[in-house]
């Protein structure tokens, strides 16, 4: 039988009834299932990258006290909580030019209100913060199935990693990057390019799992298969918008959408 790492090829035999996989010699049939299918090019997954706020812990408290602080020392008022769900995916330092302008603010007080921001959010990062249900089983299962994981995230190292560390989740990856640790973040494929190759995987054969069309856009340029979470922040509009390879409601229905599929 020929090594499944062998070979990028991958062959759809048939769609509308089961679908048959072939990859690198050995073959998978997977019924057809009541959510999406995953293509046939993550039939064997070598590899997993997750996305961090909106997909494995809900953190809109965070950004919400942090930015409301860094305000109220500027002298200016709150915005709402559906103005921060809207906007936060694109990184910090995007949530907050967007909050000067949106409050009408002189965006010369950008930089003030960036180490303001800063300096709240570090001291309450992961207080007002919650992990999903369903994060700590899809993480076991992936582990146990012999995967690579990498967090990649939007969100400043110095947020990212404490957060991690605080809920109980950086044991489960390889690495994990911030949005300040390439040159371009999300949804540039710059940041899935590299975290590929950190993990040496094939982009083909990486997973991303995230919330927002931000993760969808970044992962069809890297060449990744996508599936995204219905419950995340993906800037009002529905997960599906974003036509990823499959829309879960919980990161334990994981293992049953990719089952069968081996990791090489």
């Amino acid at each position: 039988m020929q090594d499944p790492a062998a070979s990028d090829a991958y062959v759809v035999i048939a769609f509308d009834a089961p679908v048959v996989m072939e990859c690198g010699g050995l073959v998978h049939h997977q019924e057809s299932p009541l959510k999406p299918a995953l293509p046939p090019l993550a039939a064997c997954l070598q590899a997993v990258i997750v996305d961090l706020d909106g997909t494995m812990v809900d953190t809109v408290g965070d950004f919400e006290v942090a930015l409301r602080l860094a305000l109220a020392d500027l002298g200016l008022p709150p915005v709402g909580r559906d103005f921060v769900l809207r906007t936060i995916g694109k990184g910090s330092e995007h949530l907050l030019s967007q909050t000067l302008g949106h409050l009408g603010a002189d965006l010369g007080l950008y930089e003030q209100a960036w180490d303001l921001y800063q300096h709240h959010y570090i001291a309450i990062n992961g207080q007002h913060s919650a992990v999903y249900p369903g994060v700590l089983e899809g993480l076991q299962a992936l582990r146990s199935a012999g995967l690579r994981l990498a967090c990649l995230t939007n969100k400043p190292n110095a947020f990212a990693r404490p957060l991690l560390a605080q809920k109980g989740l950086d044991g489960f990856f390889d690495h994990a990057f911030g949005g300040d640790a390439f040159a371009r973040k999300k949804p540039d494929p710059l940041p899935l390019i590299e975290t590929c190759r950190a993990l040496g995987s094939h982009p083909a054969r990486t997973l991303m799992v995230g919330d927002s069309r931000n993760d969808a856009e970044a992962a069809r340029a890297a060449g990744c298969p996508v599936v995204l979470v219905s419950y995340g922040y993906n800037h009002g509009q529905p997960a599906a918008s974003a036509q990823p390879d499959a829309v879960i409601d919980s990161m334990a229905e994981l293992p049953a959408l990719i089952g069968g599929w081996p990791a090489v």
